[in-house]
């Protein structure tokens, strides 16, 4: 058997070949690295991206259920609001004076059907807005006019035109009203 001595030139092949061997491993382990680094990155994106979608979904979830308890808590307002009108017009002819007595009569019956019809809506939620002799609140008033009496504080509801209505927490109508409104300043009293 005979062995082979190693020349200069095979050891040198030999030393380069494991170089370019040393070289290309660290090629592709930085190649690997920076493979790792991009998965980490897009991991982390879809994973924020995941976490929004999933509290858009929760916010979503909420809203629709928030809407859906309004949707039943209001679910008599459409018809409440058509009847206000109709049933304000029939308080008003039922609190008529009149002097016949059959006709006084039928305006008892017509006033007791008118007040359990608000009762039952008021049962419903259905509330007037107190306006008389109020703090003038423009949330809940409608100004139509104005008053100068000194005799009665500034900025309160002297005369109620249009009776109004709130629906729980809603206001279906605002009060028509007259405000007083006064000053001293101008000598004119108004």
């Amino acid at each position: 058997m005979s062995q082979e001595k190693e020349t200069p030139k095979t050891g040198e092949a030999v030393k380069e070949k494991k170089k370019s061997e040393k070289v290309l491993l660290k090629e592709e382990i930085d190649k690997l690295k920076s493979d790792i680094e991009k998965l980490e990155q897009e991991k982390q994106e879809i994973k924020d991206h995941y976490l929004r979608e999933r509290a858009e979904l929760e916010n979503f979830k909420k809203r629709t259920h928030q809407e859906r308890i309004n949707e039943r808590k209001y679910a008599a307002q459409n018809v409440i609001e058509l009847l206000i009108n109709p049933l304000d017009q029939l308080k008003i002819v039922t609190n008529m004076t009149v002097d016949n007595d059959l006709l006084k009569n039928y305006l008892i019956g017509f006033k007791m059907i008118n007040d359990q019809l608000f009762n039952a809506l008021e049962q419903d939620g259905l509330k007037e807005i107190k306006a008389l002799g109020e703090v003038f609140d423009p949330n809940l008033h409608h100004a139509i006019d104005k008053v100068n009496d000194k005799d009665k504080p500034n900025g309160t509801c002297v005369q109620v035109t249009q009776t109004g209505y709130m629906y729980k927490e809603r206001i279906i109508r605002p009060a028509m009203v007259k405000v007083n409104e006064w000053s001293d300043e101008n000598g004119n009293n108004e």
